[in-house]
């Protein structure tokens, strides 16, 4: 199994881009998936999940209104739309699939697999 995120960059503040993660051998209909964000000497920053159960979609407060995360199952694919950037959103992008994701979190269980992430900067 092997995600690869990509789509990572610099842009300005109040700019917007698109992350994309490709998910291999995973039938994402049955995952659940996450993006998530670490920033140099900060902890792991859950970012935005799609629950197995009911498919619903968890923001992070930090985020909620700004960013859109999105699946495409046919695709194995997974978005995440980040309008109205913010200098503090400089991080390392990560994407994830695990096999149980919490309604209403990012809270994860058992087996879970990782991209190797793709660096995002807010500067002007």
């Amino acid at each position: 199994v092997q995600l690869q995120a990509s789509g990572g960059g610099l842009v300005q503040p109040g700019g917007s881009l698109r992350l994309s993660c490709s998910v291999s051998e995973l039938d994402l209909h049955y995952y659940g998936i996450g993006w998530f964000r670490q920033s140099p000497g900060k902890e792991r920053e859950e970012i935005s999940c799609i629950s197995t159960s009911d498919y619903s979609t968890y923001y992070a407060d930090s985020v909620k209104g700004r960013f859109t995360m999105s699946s495409d199952e046919a695709q194995r694919a997974m978005h995440l739309e980040m309008d109205n950037l913010k200098p503090e959103d400089t991080a390392v992008y990560y994407c994830a699939a695990f096999d149980t994701v919490v309604v209403g979190s990012c809270r994860y269980y058992g087996k879970q697999y990782w991209g190797k992430g793709t660096e995002v900067t807010v500067s002007s």
